[in-house]
């Protein structure tokens, strides 16, 4: 597989239900103890939990890494880019 086509993929994988490391992303929007907001290749992803932390983030290569007590991930289709109309940026 070219590094190219690898830089392009996403993935998730959860250890024990306490680490949770993440390839393919684009950008991280925001986070704090129980919510990690950020935007992969393929969407939005909100990782709900309790004592979240980002223990390593590298932008350049899209790998982040969340520990914690993890409860849900939710995506979204919503794109970074995409428009927003006024309810989006309101409840965002």
């Amino acid at each position: 597989m070219a590094e190219q086509d690898a830089q392009e993929l996403h993935s998730a994988v959860i250890e024990n239900r306490e680490k949770l490391m993440l390839s393919g992303v684009t950008a991280v929007d925001s986070f704090d103890d129980r919510t990690v907001l950020l935007y992969t290749r393929l969407g939005e992803l909100v990782i709900l939990g309790r004592g979240l932390h980002l223990e390593q983030m590298s932008l350049e290569t899209g790998a982040v890494t969340v520990t914690g007590e993890l409860i849900a991930l939710r995506y979204s289709d919503r794109d970074r880019n995409a428009p927003q109309g006024f309810f989006g940026r309101l409840l965002r």
